[in-house]
């Protein structure tokens, strides 16, 4: 297993990338990425180390951003960089799936969250009966699907309920990857804890493989047998979770653990209890 790199047998994408925009360095320089089929995959790295704009180009979105793209995405056997937008939308949502760190930005307040629902679901089905869908992936996170409940507006919603419903309409296809980016920063610590379970159980009950982007090395120890730790575009230290808590090895990943808090009662900072929750789930 190289540096650069974290690698998973019989993956489900394989992303090869370098992005860079004009006059600037890469953003993303080289880097390795694979995910396997059921797989939850931890990305952590700083503000600004580039986790975004993978996550971005993962999805298609970076067209319009001036960003020059090198490399492969291999999804499923096939390359999508040189997909054609309309292509690109047939996959958006249907077979790689997105959820943003704010769910209140992300929804429509003009929008009542059946409409929205229903939007997302004709966006890739053609015609047929969208209730026993929304019902179903209402129900995979835990939200009911009364007719009160999906009459409201995003605005009537707490964020936990909202970034719920936001990850009910990105699991509505079923689709065989979800990218999860800062998905719980907006969150409290219960509420936070919730949402990772709730990944943790779509992924182990429906084969999901998922993408999980944070800056918060301690809430991904929970849900990824894997790690790549993202610095200034690259990958600088991948492999499994445990071991990484454990024995981090690059001076950019011993930065990060050394940096996290103590707690007083016990003198085991959080990396160790993070470990040892790691151990515990997998």
């Amino acid at each position: 297993m190289s540096a650069t790199g974290i690698a998973a047998p019989e993956a489900l994408l394989s992303a090869r990338l370098t992005v860079r925009y004009p006059g600037k360095t890469p953003v993303l320089n080289g880097i390795a990425l694979d995910i396997g089929a059921g797989e939850v995959v931890g990305l952590v790295g700083q503000s600004g180390s580039g986790k975004s704009t993978l996550a971005m180009a993962l999805m298609g979105l970076l067209g319009g951003k001036r960003a020059t793209i090198e490399g492969s995405i291999l999804f499923q056997g096939t390359d999508l960089l040189p997909l054609a937008e309309r292509e690109w939308r047939s996959l958006r949502g249907r077979s790689i799936s997105l959820v943003l760190q704010s769910p209140l930005s992300a929804l429509n307040p003009a929008l009542r969250i059946q409409t929205q629902l229903r939007e997302a679901w004709r966006a890739h089905a053609a015609g047929g009966d969208a209730e026993p869908a929304i019902e179903s992936a209402m129900k995979s996170v835990s939200l009911p699907s009364t007719p009160e409940f999906l009459r409201k507006y995003p605005s009537q919603l707490s964020v936990g309920q909202a970034q719920r419903v936001l990850i009910a309409m990105a699991v509505l296809h079923r689709p065989a990857l979800l990218i999860a980016d800062e998905a719980t920063s907006a969150l409290d610590v219960i509420t936070q804890a919730e949402v990772l379970e709730l990944f943790a159980r779509l992924s182990r009950e429906n084969g999901m493989s998922i993408l999980y982007i944070s800056h918060d090395l301690p809430s991904v120890a929970g849900i990824c047998q894997r790690l790549a730790i993202l610095h200034e575009g690259q990958i600088v230290e991948s492999g499994p979770a445990a071991r990484i808590f454990a024995s981090p090895e690059h001076p950019y990943t011993r930065r990060l653990m050394n940096a996290l808090p103590r707690m007083p009662e016990s003198g085991h900072s959080r990396a160790e209890a993070a470990s040892a929750g790691t151990a515990v789930r997998s």
